[in-house]
């Protein structure tokens, strides 16, 4: 240890508010160098001196101005306090004010909007030609062309004549191909499903269409209102 690190662990060597291992260092330092052991005399000396001086006691009034000091920063806040919420109230008034007619702005924006896009609609509607293809970007299956061959009455079992219409709704595959279907009304025997699928077998069908794909899954609704089938 130097007699710089020494000078600053004096004081509280003479305190003994260093620890024990530090205050053994500065001991060994002091037993070889005077110059550190008169400044720590030094601070022997002013150590006893302050032990002799008189305390003096603090003004009878010091309690209470400390209070009024307190009272004084706390009134100060306050005023800042104040100020800050009547400019909160003053812009909330402003905003209050504001808000009508930003909702009204807001909803005739949105009225203007829709009676745009009507208007767009609509006009697109009314300039498709007749036998333009529909741009939708999904066009439901449909059927091209029924079975060249023609169709067997349907007459119903034990002589009773169906006098109901035969109506039935196939499903397609991508390719326009039936890949199953569903007589929704009219006679369903063995008869009737083996010539409905002889004419569904030749019938050509378009398959849905989605964004411009074909996809599996459009179903088709047929009705044969003059089909009779001899069981």
């Amino acid at each position: 240890m130097n007699c710089s690190e020494a000078a600053r662990r004096l004081p509280g060597y003479v305190d003994g508010a260093i620890p024990s291992k530090d205050h053994a260092i500065v001991r060994e330092h002091l037993d070889s160098c005077g110059e550190c052991r008169d400044v720590l005399e030094s601070y022997r000396r002013l150590s006893v001196c302050l032990t002799k001086v008189e305390r003096v006691a603090p003004p009878a009034d010091l309690a209470m101005r400390i209070r009024v000091q307190a009272a004084h920063s706390v009134s100060s806040w306050d005023g800042v306090r104040r100020s800050l919420s009547r400019a909160f109230l003053g812009f909330e008034d402003i905003f209050s004010r504001l808000a009508v007619p930003a909702t009204g702005g807001i909803l005739t924006a949105l009225v203007v909007f829709v009676l745009v896009v009507q208007n767009v609609l609509g006009g697109v509607q009314l300039g498709v030609v007749a036998n333009d293809l529909p741009l939708n970007l999904v066009q439901p299956a449909r059927l091209e062309s029924l079975a060249p061959f023609p169709v067997p009455g349907v007459v119903a079992t034990e002589g009773h004549p169906d006098s109901g219409v035969l109506v039935l709704q196939a499903t397609l595959n991508a390719q326009g191909e039936v890949v199953s279907y569903n007589i929704l009304s009219g006679p369903k025997d063995a008869a009737v499903k083996h010539q409905i699928d002889q004419v569904l077998l030749f019938s050509r069908f378009r398959p849905e269409i989605s964004f411009g794909r074909p996809t599996g899954g459009g179903q088709v609704l047929l009705s044969f209102s003059e089909v009779r089938v001899r069981g």
